[in-house]
């Protein structure tokens, strides 16, 4: 009767309604069976017992980079193996639909710390399609293993439809005819399928390569008239605008956040980047809840994204994408291939100076704290400084200024300094507050970007150990059967795309987790190479025996830390369109 049957786990539906024990039976993809009585097991060829385990729909990432590596690796498994198994493509203005292999490695390679020439070689070697349905098509022709949905990238299209030296002048406009193109492309792309668009504001992302090297996304080139044409398409369609604003110009912020309003119009669905407990301004945590209800309450449709964990980074010596907030970073990044150059820069003085001072500037808006007395060494030739941070070593040597000290190890060993810091998100009970808010997210993990500076892929994991804990502990801040619903349901629903819920006749997209390995292996840091990208080790997550088993389209692809030979080998995800979902048969 059934492909595969999970007994006596306690089953979350992914709406949010009371949690129970139950028997799961699957068939043909689907689930088939939701029993309070055990199944028939006979000629089942797959059971799982899933006694004293949590069964739960599969996990989605809102905000991921994996645009380049789903080329090459479409079986995604850094996100699988944690039970994400949906993930969305496209985001901050990025994709790699439109833009040709050159085009793509300038667009990805420094904002998302992907390597150039993998970018390009992976378009290369792969890139057939010219349209947002092609696109599809040849996504769904790879071996997929978790589900993917999309939004189409305002920079691919600009770039696209302008050529990115055009697309990256202040000076340039677009004709009607290329405004009119672009148009015609996202709608194109919403015919396809697509949830909708991404666009960027923020100013410290910069542009890879030669040509255009770092100008701004071609998004924040943008003219009030397109964004507008833009918008007004998603609008219209009801479909998503996923938006970075310019932590810098406050008003882009209200421009973007407004542009939700449904005043004489139809509201627009817009989810920005990103509400965060930051370190370098604690007391604007409390404006994003009150944004984001205000807006809301006069008839927006409104919602910030955001990490439910602490935002930990880690770098390379000075390769990090938090120098390009300041004018002395961005230098030093703008010569991230020049390498002699920049220990030229480094070790000039009147480069320290000005470095010096934008460090000590500690107001106006910023993302990192810069401070380097919250930066602790943990690689380095020089042993005798690991375990410090950069100010400890700076008053080892005589008393030097925290970014002199900072410098000096980076002109003498490079990357080969390793350190880390956590830039926001480092307040339990701010991070208890954003969860519960419903004009929050849980999401924007940015996974496969940053290989080298972070590692998410197990957010959600993370965020049912605190609530699990919590709860423990008697003092819930949510329940159980919410959080679920909201990293699964609430926002498959918002999306509008078929995943996110376990009810008879859903998808059996599905995670059977072990509470009792909800523990502190959840949190930690590992490395692992990247076969295609020349094995280049990227941290990641581990936390094998959390995940007893995950199942995409009622087929098993990983469990207990092992994938399944399906994995990869052929697909079991598919391409999520836009607001199709069947309606689930109840029984």
């Amino acid at each position: 009767m059934y492909d595969t049957i999970i007994r006596g786990g306690r089953w979350f539906d992914g709406t949010g309604s009371p949690s129970a024990i139950r028997h799961l039976g699957i068939r043909a993809g689907s689930l088939a069976a939701v029993s309070a009585e055990p199944l028939d097991e006979t000629d089942c060829p797959h059971v799982i017992d899933a006694a004293g385990k949590w069964v739960i729909p599969g996990m989605i990432d809102i905000h991921t980079h994996y645009d380049v590596e789903v080329l090459q690796s479409p079986a995604l498994t850094e996100s699988i193996r944690h039970g994400i198994t949906t993930v969305l493509l496209g985001s901050c203005s990025l994709s790699t639909v439109h833009v040709d292999a050159s085009d793509a490695g300038d667009l990805f390679g420094r904002v998302e710390a992907i390597p150039r020439k993998h970018v390009i070689a992976a378009m290369t070697e792969i890139k057939s399609w010219t349209s947002a349905h092609e696109y599809v098509e040849a996504l769904e022709a790879l071996p997929l293993g978790p589900n993917l949905a999309a939004f189409i990238g305002h920079s691919d299209i600009r770039a696209a439809e302008m050529g990115l030296d055009r697309a990256t002048r202040k000076e340039v406009r677009p004709t009607d005819a290329e405004l009119t193109a672009m148009a015609a492309k996202l709608d194109e792309a919403l015919n396809a399928g697509f949830v909708g668009m991404s666009s960027q504001q923020l100013l410290f992302d910069k542009l890879d390569g030669e040509v255009c090297r770092s100008r701004t996304l071609p998004s924040t080139y943008a003219t009030t008239r397109e964004r507008r044409r833009l918008n007004a398409i998603l609008r219209r369609r009801g479909r998503v605008l996923q938006g970075g604003p310019d932590v810098a110009r406050p008003q882009s912020l209200v421009a973007m956040a407004a542009s939700s309003l449904g005043i004489f119009r139809k509201p627009l669905k817009v989810s920005l980047l990103s509400a965060a407990d930051i370190k370098a301004i604690p007391a604007v945590a409390q404006i994003f809840p009150l944004i984001a209800r205000v807006l809301n309450r006069l008839g927006g449709d409104f919602r910030w994204q955001h990490l439910p964990v602490p935002f930990e980074v880690y770098s390379d010596g000075i390769d990090l994408p938090v120098f390009e907030e300041f004018g002395s970073g961005a230098a030093a990044l703008h010569l991230s291939d020049q390498l002699e150059q920049r220990r030229e820069l480094l070790r000039d003085e009147s480069y320290r100076r000005r470095f010096r001072k934008d460090y000590d500037k500690k107001f106006g808006p910023r993302v990192w704290h810069r401070d380097f007395f919250d930066a602790e060494i943990v690689e380095c030739p020089d042993a005798s400084v690991i375990g410090k941070t950069f100010g400890q070593v700076g008053q080892d040597r005589g008393g030097l200024h925290p970014v002199d000290a900072f410098l000096d190890l980076v002109v003498e060993y490079g990357g080969k300094v390793r350190w880390h810091t956590t830039i926001s998100n480092y307040r339990p009970q701010v991070l208890d507050k954003f969860a519960a808010d419903p004009g929050v997210q849980l999401g924007f993990s940015d996974a496969g970007a940053h290989l080298r500076n972070m590692a998410f892929y197990n957010f959600g994991l993370r965020f049912l150990r605190r609530v699990y804990d919590a709860e423990r502990a008697g003092h819930p801040f949510l329940s159980l059967e919410r959080a679920v619903h909201r990293i699964t349901g609430e926002l498959a629903d918002w999306y509008g795309i078929d995943a996110g819920h376990l009810r008879p006749g859903d998808r059996a997209d599905l995670v059977v987790i072990d509470p009792a390995q909800l523990d502190e292996t959840v949190e930690g840091y590992a490395e692992a190479p990247i076969a295609v990208f020349d094995n280049l080790s990227r941290m990641v997550n581990r936390n094998d025996a959390t995940v007893v088993a995950v199942l995409v389209g009622g087929e098993y692809v990983f469990g207990a830390g092992v994938a399944a030979p399906a994995l990869g080998a052929r697909r079991t995800g598919r391409f999520l369109r836009a607001n199709s979902r069947p309606r689930p048969t109840i029984r």
